[in-house]
């Protein structure tokens, strides 16, 4: 009995260890804590969680959908079609994700901040590089892969710094601070839009490239993680979850969903402007876009840890799938459009 009694204390002060690092279990019922903790081994990095971690859209993610919209109507780079520029948003992505292992690999060897700072220098030379581009492979390179190896750097050694600072409602804190991203798109899409009507395609760019790298600049430097004390185990790529039913279900709805999601996010403005509405009330509907997130991605949060982390994307990817045969594609005039970019904005963030 007291064998028993001391295995049991064991495991609670090794839970408790973990807790503190950080460790959480998604969670797909409140009842099965067998089933919590064997999802544990989800992540590549502990203290990370795979439901906490929005793509790396961010600011820049939603003001791309305005140089999109712009690129296609102007023809800014003769013999360029619109796969062309669809191809620099996703490369971007693409880059952004692609990069993790490596990013992993630099952030276990040299720390946080030193990849972070690579990738400040390399976002803000993007947008730079960019202004300057006069063929569409230029963008390729610099809008896209070299913007999204900047995200990368700098999202990815990010991401599990603030489950080590909360050990409760962790989706909240992640939904609080992932509205950010929200709310600079709000300003980056009305900023960019009048940048390029007012002054030039060229120096919005360039400006756009100036404030990411100063305020991604300051944020670093603030950043602070806890990697000394918990001394989190990184993993680049963990092959062993290759042979997880679970994992592999996991990535296919990621998967899905991603195609969906960057369809509403690079097309929304280039379809504002296909049913008639003029190019402010384009950019109008990338900021109420924004608005959904900023004001949906606290509440997602919230509701995840009060009724699980599987249920609430499951409910909200199969909401979104309705809205959009519901109220965009029916849609024909400014009040439906921002309806929907509300709506959608609100889930996909």
């Amino acid at each position: 009995m007291f064998d028993r009694k001391e295995e049991t204390g064991k495991m609670f002060h090794m839970n408790r260890k973990r807790a503190e690092a950080g460790v959480v279990f998604p969670r797909l019922d409140a009842s099965n804590e067998k089933t919590e903790a064997n999802m544990h081994d989800v992540t590549t990095m502990d203290t990370t969680r795979e439901d906490d971690e929005p793509p790396p859209d961010g600011g820049y993610g939603w003001a791309y959908g305005v140089y999109l919209s712009h690129y296609l109507r102007y023809n800014s780079f003769p013999g360029a079609d619109s796969l062309d520029f669809a191809f620099v948003g996703g490369s971007s992505l693409g880059a952004a994700t692609l990069v993790a292992p490596v990013v992993t690999l630099l952030a276990r060897k040299f720390g946080t901040r030193p990849p972070m700072f690579g990738g400040v220098v390399a976002l803000a030379g993007g947008f730079i590089a960019a202004s300057f581009a006069s063929k569409a492979w230029h963008l390729y390179l610099c809008q896209g892969v070299l913007v999204g190896v900047g995200v990368g750097f700098i999202y990815i050694p990010s991401i599990a710094i603030l489950s080590q600072w909360f050990s409760k409602r962790r989706s909240l804190a992640n939904g609080i601070t992932a509205a950010g991203s929200g709310i600079g798109g709000v300003l980056f899409s009305l900023i960019t839009g009048s940048m390029i009507e007012n002054i030039s395609l060229a120096w919005s760019l360039r400006i756009t490239g100036i404030i990411a790298f100063v305020m991604t600049f300051i944020a670093v430097i603030l950043t602070r993680d806890r990697n000394k004390i918990i001394q989190p185990a990184q993993r680049p790529f963990d092959t062993k979850l290759l042979s997880r039913k679970d994992v592999w279900l996991l990535l296919l709805w990621a998967f899905v969903s991603m195609l969906g999601y960057v369809t509403i996010l690079y097309s929304l403005p280039d379809f504002a402007l296909s049913i008639g509405l003029s190019r402010t009330q384009a950019t109008h509907v990338v900021t109420f876009l924004n608005l959904g997130t900023a004001l949906g991605r606290p509440l997602i949060g919230f509701f995840s840890d009060r009724y699980g982390r599987i249920l609430v994307p499951a409910l909200l990817t199969l909401l979104c799938g309705i809205s959009c045969f519901v109220i965009w594609l029916p849609a024909n005039s400014f009040g439906p459009t921002v309806l929907f970019a509300l709506i959608s904005g609100a889930i996909i963030g």
